[in-house]
């Protein structure tokens, strides 16, 4: 089995969970880390195990021909510039979402993937989730029949107790309330659809709460999406509420409908005045550490080793979710009806 050495680009929050995912699975290992910050390459190399090599100069740490493959850890207005970067050097790349904040810089790093011809993975890690794995099943086993209708909402306070917030409160590096966070929502609203995204409408709003005042752009938002073969979809972004995190799901269809952990199936003749209950881990948490980001690397790697597509999360798929979010967030912008053909023409 060839073992894969990764180098991590952005030595901050999210690399501490991308670390020890990488070095758990069978052949990842991370063996560079580039942070503008100088880092102490043995007392980094004590913390995470192996041996880490730390770099300041990024196209030095990109130059090693024993680096195969980069994870790209850093602010998300820096993304497009090291995904280009690593795809130039031939590196495989795990890219953090969101993948970039702006529709030119998406292109720009779909263009320098494709050229360049290496793997790709994108953090929508919540596909790899035990609640949308079971959910997908249950889709998939056709229990609830033709989906017409679902919405999946992200609501997740991102305050000062949160680490991120002391960048993401800037539009420049957090974007809107979907790129920052509930982009994982409105992935997981595409995955359970099943369907092409045809429109979508947006509106946006703010918290009056002295915290959130401090982010400069809108923190909540709720969008309405048509699917192209009809269905109908909900997917809110809340950012700025004071609630323990919750990631909702429903999902009606012609043979029953879903709720987080419960549904109901004609099919299955279950009993329509009580929901049955499914055996899952619902995702109840936004910090990093508890992301499933191992069994995603795992994933990963194996589709090097295979040379086959990505499960679930490549570049490709993530990108459809991804403009998706760009969409919503001119349709807030702008007050009106985006169709996606807008954006990918």
């Amino acid at each position: 089995m060839k073992k894969y050495n990764v180098g991590i680009i952005g030595f901050g929050w999210v690399a501490t969970a991308h670390i020890p995912a990488i070095n758990a699975t069978t052949q990842g290992q991370v063996t560079a880390i580039y942070s503008s910050r100088p880092q102490n390459s043995a007392e980094v190399s004590a913390r995470y195990g192996g041996k880490i090599t730390c770099y300041t100069d990024l196209n030095q740490m990109l130059a090693d021909p024993n680096i195969h493959a980069v994870s790209i850890c850093s602010y998300p207005h820096q993304h497009a510039d090291h995904i280009i970067a690593a795809a130039k050097a031939g590196k495989h790349l795990i890219i953090e979402k969101p993948i970039t904040l702006s529709l030119e810089d998406a292109k720009r790093v779909a263009a320098a993937v494709k050229a360049a011809g290496v793997k790709s993975c994108v953090c929508f890690e919540c596909r790899f989730s035990s609640q949308f794995l079971s959910t997908k099943a249950v889709i998939d086993q056709g229990l609830l029949g033709q989906i017409h209708y679902g919405e999946v909402d992200y609501y997740h306070g991102i305050g000062p107790w949160y680490g991120q917030f002391r960048w993401n409160t800037s539009k420049e590096s957090g974007g809107s309330s979907l790129l920052s966070a509930g982009c994982h929502a409105m992935d997981a609203l595409l995955l359970c659809m099943g369907s092409e995204v045809e429109s979508i409408t947006s509106q946006s709003t703010t918290s009056s709460n002295a915290i959130f005042q401090q982010y400069n752009y809108a923190t909540t938002s709720v969008s309405i999406l048509r699917f192209k073969n009809g269905a109908i979809g909900k997917c809110a972004s809340v950012i700025d509420c004071l609630q323990p995190y919750y990631f909702h799901t429903h999902l009606v269809g012609s043979e029953g409908s879903l709720l987080d952990n419960k549904f109901h199936s004609t099919k299955l003749g279950t009993n329509k005045h009580k929901w049955s209950e499914l055996s899952m881990t619902m995702l109840d948490s936004g910090d990093v550490s508890d992301h499933p980001y191992q069994a995603q690397f795992q994933a990963f790697f194996n589709s090097i080793d295979s040379g086959g597509v990505m499960p679930l999360t490549s570049l490709e798929t993530s990108m459809k979710s991804h403009v998706a979010v760009l969409a919503a967030d001119l349709s807030a912008r702008e007050k009106r009806t985006v169709q996606i053909s807008e954006l990918n023409g």
